[in-house]
């Protein structure tokens, strides 16, 4: 349930009233001396995070926070103390304070950057409430100040973990207050001789760099209001780390450092932009070489400012950023956003989508109270993250399950998986994984998927990638009873097409694949289908040395002179398609001069053109299709059925669908056994439009079986 809903903004307990609440549960708590030290933490990470303007019943639930982690405080005595509305805030906290660096890291290790990106999105994910994230940001500040005394092991833990997770997170999602004390702090433990060297060197405090920037700020002021330039002027000297990281990135020393001071001027539109500049000018000497117009050439990501180096009060350095407003929204929040251009890199976009919204929720004038439940309903709705048993962070699509999980960790893995322990507890291979679950996957001896996993309608699976591994690996297995079902396959589309002179290899060329085996298997798994094998054929016609196809000319349904079938060498002469065999295109033909009848065309692999060669091999002609676009060409088929009432009106049908000109059918029907006989003659353009009449008829009602007869 939503935490800060309306409801919650108009419960009866005002929201001051809560904080007032939580500390009368302090107050009026057993034993004061037992929890002094976590009275102390809470004040004190609410003192850091009260610049952000935090709602009061987090504020209030950070009070009670460190009580609940150490097990001072119950959810049941919240409950019985009128302020259940921060229970799920507290235990939202606890649980996001159990997230730390995998146990087996040994300090000043570093974290790989896929594992801390995925952690650093598991922290968004987890928590029910996005501001508790905020919170925890506040904790680690407050982390790294107690570290200042600890062990030097200690600090490099602590410092670490800040830099790779919680300054970055910070960076995201614009928390500046809370930002550079963290990058300093853990900059301070990770590398104490750089910091005091480059501290040495700024040869001031922090305070006295404050003091020089807001002098900076009030002269702009002064003199952009007297040129009617209405502007916001935010400015703050660079803290250590961004120095020193400034120095690496360029490779210059200190002294060539010039933003060490910097300040931003956030004006109406462009044309104030350059008069803003133009007065900064007339205000203090710029150094030749610092000026960098990204308005007229835009940065890659499309950053837009004016960036000008000056020589301030005092001789000291400063750099100027003049920018609009819009300039700015899209530098914080657009393509370009600020977090980007720092951290050197892309994410995607649904992540960045993710920020935005987050960064919006932050903002203290945000009344909007479904935003909430939209971040928990469609943010993180897309993704879930898992613990591996070593600390490993796994990504994974929502409603994944352990099955998915023991698939993306790795292939034998899953094959292997019999069981799954979730949080140290069995659950079944359908559960569905929530964030921050710690999955165990018990694996046996043997690999044993199921066909049941498989089924979506189960829920086994939620991630098309795991499937798919589950879908190989049976095709593998069953590679030989697929060759037996392709082969078959392919004998009857052979047998319905009546084809006898295309070899078996030279189709499986024609479908990229290695031979006749490699294409059984491929029809017996249904990678491919019959429909491919008819395809295969008219191209291998097509393709034939012999050059027998040729364009053909305009749709002729009668034979007639004007040649839908040219004659070579003869000129125009009478011709008639044989009746024994009925060729159709793109199949090869010859033609026989009968007597009286003119030509008759026949299938070269036709036995009766064969037998009529082997006697008169001088009436044997070279003929080849004629060049009609729209052509078509007759084809007799035989259908075996089961006689009913309305089967000819459903082959009727199907034949009108694939828009096939029918000649003549004839039926004989046995009545005692009530089977029929069918033979149809047709026209059809090609070999494949013949195909898929034939799997047409053959999947209707009744029908047995359907070939072309020869």
């Amino acid at each position: 349930m939503p935490v800060f809903d309306d409801e919650t903004r108009k419960s009866d307990l005002g929201q001051p009233d809560v904080v007032m609440r939580a500390r009368e549960i302090l107050d009026q708590h057993s034993d004061q001396s037992l929890i002094e030290a976590e009275r102390r933490e809470g004040e004190d990470i609410c003192a850091i995070l009260e610049p952000l303007g935090l709602p009061p019943v987090l504020t209030a639930a950070v009070h009670l926070y460190p009580l609940a982690r150490e097990s001072h405080l119950e959810r049941k005595m919240l409950q019985k103390n009128g302020v259940p509305e921060i229970a799920d805030l507290v235990d939202g906290l606890v649980q996001l304070g159990q997230f730390a660096l995998p146990p087996d890291w040994k300090p000043g290790e570093s974290l790989a950057v896929q594992q801390s990106e995925a952690l650093r999105k598991m922290l968004l994910a987890v928590v029910s409430d996005a501001r508790l994230v905020v919170a925890r940001i506040g904790e680690q500040v407050y982390r790294l100040r107690q570290a200042k005394s600890a062990p030097v092991a200690v600090q490099r833990s602590i410092a670490i973990e800040t830099q790779e997770i919680y300054a970055p997170l910070a960076n995201r999602l614009g928390i500046w207050q809370l930002k550079w004390e963290l990058e300093d702090l853990a900059f301070r433990f990770l590398d104490p001789g750089i910091y005091r060297q480059i501290a040495k060197a700024l040869n001031e405090k922090r305070g006295e760099r404050e003091d020089f920037i807001n002098g900076v700020k009030s002269k702009l002021q002064q003199e952009l209001w007297k040129n009617g330039i209405h502007a916001e002027i935010a400015g703050r000297p660079k803290h250590i780390f961004s120095i020193w990281r400034k120095m690496q990135r360029k490779n210059k020393p200190l002294e060539q450092i010039f933003d060490i001071r910097a300040v931003r001027i956030l004006v109406n539109d462009i044309a104030e932009c350059y008069a803003a500049l133009g007065i900064v000018h007339n205000i203090w000497a710029y150094l030749p070489g610092e000026f960098d117009d990204y308005i007229a050439n835009p940065k890659d990501n499309d950053y837009q400012s004016l960036h000008t180096a000056l020589i301030g009060p005092e001789g000291q350095t400063i750099e100027v950023q003049i920018r609009s407003h819009d300039m700015h929204r899209h530098a914080e929040l657009g393509v370009a956003a600020h977090w980007r251009y720092k951290e050197g890199g892309g994410t995607r976009a649904g992540f960045e989508r993710k920020i935005r919204m987050l960064r919006h929720l932050l903002d203290p004038t945000d009344s909007d109270g479904d935003l909430l439940d939209q971040l928990r309903g469609d943010v993180f709705e897309d993704r879930v993250y898992a613990v591996s048993p070593r600390g490993a962070v796994v990504e994974m699509p929502a409603d994944s399950t352990p099955l998915d999980f023991a698939y993306h960790v790795h292939t034998q893995i899953g094959h292997r998986c019999r069981g799954a322990k979730v949080n140290g507890r069995i659950v079944p291979l359908t559960y569905k994984v929530q964030n921050g679950d710690k999955i165990e996957i018990i694996t046996g001896k043997n690999e044993q998927p199921s066909r049941d996993w498989l089924s979506p309608q189960l829920g086994y699976l939620a991630a098309t990638r795991s499937r798919t591994k589950v879908r190989n690996w049976f095709r593998q297995r069953d590679k030989d009873q697929n060759k037996r079902h392709g082969r078959e396959i392919l004998d009857r589309e052979l047998s319905r097409l009546n084809v006898r002179d295309i070899p078996v290899d030279a189709i499986a060329k024609q479908l990229k694949l290695k031979d006749s085996d490699a294409m059984c298997v491929a029809l017996g798994a249904g990678d491919i289908t019959s429909a491919a094998i008819a395809s295969a054929l008219q191209n291998l016609r097509k393709d034939d040395p012999k050059d027998i196809i040729r364009k053909r000319r305009q749709r002729k349904r009668k034979a007639t002179n004007t040649g839908s079938i040219a004659i070579s060498g003869v000129g125009d002469l009478l011709y008639n398609v044989a009746r024994c065999c009925r060729p159709v295109p793109p199949e090869d033909i010859s033609g026989y001069i009968t007597i009286g009848r003119g030509v008759s065309i026949h299938r070269q692999d036709c036995g009766n053109f064969l037998s009529l060669k082997k006697r008169h091999a001088e009436r044997v002609i070279e003929v080849d299709w004629g060049g009609a676009s729209d052509a078509i060409y007759p084809a007799e088929l035989m259908l075996h059925a089961f006689d009913r009432q309305g089967l000819l009106r459903d082959i009727s049908t199907v034949l009108a669908d694939e828009k096939v000109s029918v000649d003549s059918v004839q039926t004989d029907t046995n009545k005692r056994t009530m089977q029929a006989e069918m033979r149809l003659s047709i026209a059809v353009p090609d070999l494949p439009t013949l195909s898929r009449v034939i799997d047409r008829l053959e999947q209707l009602p009744n029908v047995t079986a359907v070939r072309r007869r020869s």
